[in-house]
This record gives structure tokens, sequence and C-alpha cells, in this order.
């Protein structure tokens, strides 16, 4: 078991999470309290000293489930294993092809247990074993994803028309037993939500049921590999799909709460002042004149001003909302923030986010209101520089940090580069945040290479965790 742990630690840590050697202890601690055969408790035990953010919860369960998959926990089956399998319903190794609880059942036999499975909890994860045996077709050593079987599995059990069977089998007992229809539409939608929470549990017990079978022919480690999510922190900007963009979403105000907090507390220790000599010596007298306790000037740490200048245009769409919202929501670590977006025009977008309580809004109205097409809509970042420093350069200060986002594909038109050289001369500092993969610059119509020499500083910012990491070294700088 001890082992069993550390290779779970050891791919929680590769995947992300940040655990620590501490909480690696306090779990192992933690686990001499809980009965070894209650999966619930075990699990919780873990996951509370090793989680410390629920959007790692999803990457947990994964890795939990394959690294515990074969664990003999007292679960929902008969502690002989009454589903005709040894530890209680967990696959042995060469059990895969058709084997196992269910694998001669008859369409009929199986639509009758899932009858019963969606009604009684108990039966769920026999009925699951015996779908997977039946449907799924796992061969050992074939190289397929658990996709496929879980597929063909749900496919063949067509849960997706259940849910009005299951209403009309319900209308019809309450007829039987005299109760008659629904009161109301609010008790029908309760009973619906109900039943399609219930076929929900089934399409886990199966994914589970495969996922179990996979690590019993391929191992954990293997498994863990090709199942390993990504946190919302690692998510590319440019890849994401709705879901892992929800979850972005979700993530940008606590991560600018926590950013801010920090930056703060690190202003403050990093801005201590110079020594206040006679101050030192008052209080050296409480010490016998002995100078143990030096004094500061406490200082006043001047707050940069941000321009953000952001390409919104195709595929850094995204990107570009996400650190706009970001910047935004760090408005007090900054005296001032002023937001412009372009394509190939470029407008001011600062107004959208002031006295604006959701971000999301404001993104909303750039997306509505913004004029930023010129031409034809296609990107033209020489244009919108130049247009940039006819109109606004003239108010970019010795104080001034100017951060310009964009993959830099600039559709082969003139890159206008003397723009930054200017800018450069009299901003405090000149940014690039590119959310394409360094691999890929001045590749095709990239023009990156062209900017880079007149800014401070080109950064790779392909997710969460490389834009914190670069609004933390800006606010420092």
């Amino acid at each position: 078991m001890l082992d069993l742990l550390s290779g779970f630690v050891h791919e929680l840590r590769a995947a992300g999470l940040p655990v620590s050697m501490t909480e690696n202890l306090d779990a192992m601690r933690a686990l001499e309290y809980v009965p070894m055969g209650d999966r619930a408790a075990f699990k919780t035990a873990l996951s509370a000293t090793l989680v410390k953010h629920a959007d790692h919860a999803k990457v947990f369960n994964i890795l939990f489930d394959v690294y515990f998959a074969l664990q003999p926990f007292d679960l929902d089956d008969d502690e002989d294993g009454s589903d005709g399998r040894p530890g209680g319903g967990v696959p042995v190794p060469g059990s895969m092809p058709g084997g196992g609880a269910g694998g001669d059942a008859s369409p009929e036999a199986l639509a009758a247990m899932l009858m019963r499975a969606i009604l009684d909890p108990d039966t769920l994860r026999r009925f699951a074993a015996a779908a997977v045996a039946r449907y799924a077709g796992m061969e050992p050593g074939r190289p397929v994803g658990g996709t496929y079987y879980l597929y063909r599995t749900l496919r063949a059990l067509d849960l997706d028309s259940l849910l009005d069977r299951l209403m009309e089998q319900l209308s019809r007992e309450r007829m039987e037993t005299g109760q008659g229809g629904f009161a109301d539409e609010l008790e029908e939608r309760l009973a619906r939500e109900e039943l399609a929470a219930r076929i929900q549990r089934v399409r886990e017990e199966v994914e589970a049921e495969i996922r179990r079978r996979l690590v019993a022919d391929r191992g954990p480690e293997a498994m863990a590999r090709s199942l390993r999510a990504k946190l919302p922190e690692d998510v590319e900007f440019m890849h994401a799909s709705r879901d892992e963009m929800a979850a972005l979403q979700r993530a940008i105000g606590p991560l600018a709460r926590a950013l801010a907090a920090r930056l703060a507390m690190r202003r403050r220790r990093h801005h201590r002042g110079q020594l206040d000599f006679r101050a030192t010596v008052r209080r050296s007298l409480s010490y016998g004149g002995v100078p143990a306790e030096p004094r500061f000037r406490r200082p006043h740490p001047s707050k940069p001003e941000i321009m953000v200048i952001a390409d919104i245009s195709g595929s850094v769409a995204s990107f570009a909302r996400f650190t706009l919202q970001l910047v935004h929501a760090l408005a007090s670590q900054f005296s001032r923030v002023r937001s412009f977006v372009f394509i190939d025009g470029i407008d001011e977008v600062t107004g959208f986010f002031e006295g604006n309580a959701d971000l999301g809004d404001a993104v909303k109205r750039i997306n509505t209101e913004a004029d930023v097409v010129w031409v034809d809509g296609h990107s033209d970042y020489g244009h919108a520089l130049e247009v940039f420093h006819q109109k606004w350069g003239n108010e970019v200060t010795p104080k001034t940090s100017v951060i310009i986002l964009g993959d830099a594909r600039n559709n082969y038109h003139a890159t206008q580069a003397w723009v930054l050289a200017e800018l450069r001369k009299t901003a405090r500092h000149l940014y690039w945040i590119d959310p394409e993969p360094a691999a890929y610059w001045n590749t095709g119509d990239s023009v990156i290479g062209d900017y880079a020499p007149h800014c401070d500083g080109v950064y790779e910012c392909r997710n969460l965790r490389q834009l914190e990491s670069f609004v933390e070294a800006v606010i420092e700088s």
C-alpha cells in the first residue's frame, strides 16, 4: 500500500497538483484512522490532505480511480464477490473479453437489470460490470482508449432515450397505484431531474468499470499517463474546449484575489525604505544603547501605470479576454489601467471596465461595440500600432508600462516596428506576451522577431500559470 500511495502522490505532482512532503505525511497519518475497507472514507481522507483547490478535485478523482481501482474495498458488492469475481467485483487480469458477471446475459436480461439499477443504486455496479462485459468488446493488450469502449457500451444501452421510457413507466405506475398523474409541472420536473441524475450515475459506473478493467490489463502508471487531465491553470488558451473555457473563467476571480494579496505583501516587504538613523538610536535606548532593532523610513512606492494593447482577432481572442479580465481585476495594484483592442483598426475600451463589477460584461461589450475593423478585419499589427502612436503615443510617460498581447501574425503587412522603438524611449517598460508556443515564433507570417528587439521582454503565455508569473514580474518591476 505504501508503494501505491507513493506512486499516487508522484502522479498527482506530475499532473500539476502542489503536494508537499508534509502533506504526503499528513495523508499517510490520516489513513491510520480510516477503515481500509471503506472506499469513501479512504478517498475523503486523501482528498482532505492532498487537495487544496476545488479545481484540482477532478484530476484527483480520476487518478484515485486509476490507482485504487483494484483495491478490495467493501463497496456495493457482497464480501464474497457475489457478482462472480473475486474481490467484491474487481476484475482480475485476463478476465476482460466477455468474462465476468453478465458476460452471457441476454439483451432482455440486461434491459431488466438496467431498469432495476436505475431504481436501486445498490445494483448499479453489478449492472455496469455486466454491460461492459457484453458490449465493450475489450481485448487485453489492445492500445485503445477507454473512450472507445465507453462509446460502444453506452450506444448499446441507449441511455439517451431511457429517460422518456422511465418517465412513461413512472406515470403508468402512479396510475396503477391510484396516485394519478403528476400534481403539477414542478413535481414532474423534480421526478425527471431525479431520474436524469440516476442515469448519469449509470454512465459514471460504466466508465469506472471500464477504467478498472484497463488498469487490470495495463497497470495504474500507464493508465494515469493516458488519462492525465490538465489543471485549469495549465489549459492552453488557444486550444481550450467549452468546458475548459468555463473552468478558466471561474478561475480568474480567485486567481486575481490571491495574486493581489501576494503582490501587495511582497511590495510592502521589498520596499522597507532607507535606514532611519535617528529612530534607530532612539529605539536603541530600550536596549541599553545597542542598536538591536534597526528602524527604516516608511517608503511610498509608486504603482505602475499600465497600458494594455490586445489583439482580439481569431484564435487569440480568448487569450486577450482572459488577460484583460485578470489585469483589470488587479487594478488596485496599478495607479491606472488603460486598455486598447485591435484587429486592423484600434479602439480604447477602458471605459467598458470602469465602474463595471462584472468583467465578463465588459468583455461582451468589447466584442460588440469596439471599433476595431479598418479594412477587411484581418490582423494588421503595423497599422494598429501606427494609429495608437498617433492618437495616444504622447500619453505614454516614464511611469507607463506598455503590454502588447498577440501572436504577431501580421498577414504579411508592414510591421511598423519603429512605433515600438519610439514607445520604448518614453515608456517605463515595454513587454510583449505571445500565446503561441515559442517554437512557432517567426514561422509563416509571424513577425515577432521584428518587434522583440524593441521590447524589454517577450514572454510565452499559453495558460493561466504562465500569465500569473508574467503579471507578478511586471508588478515587481
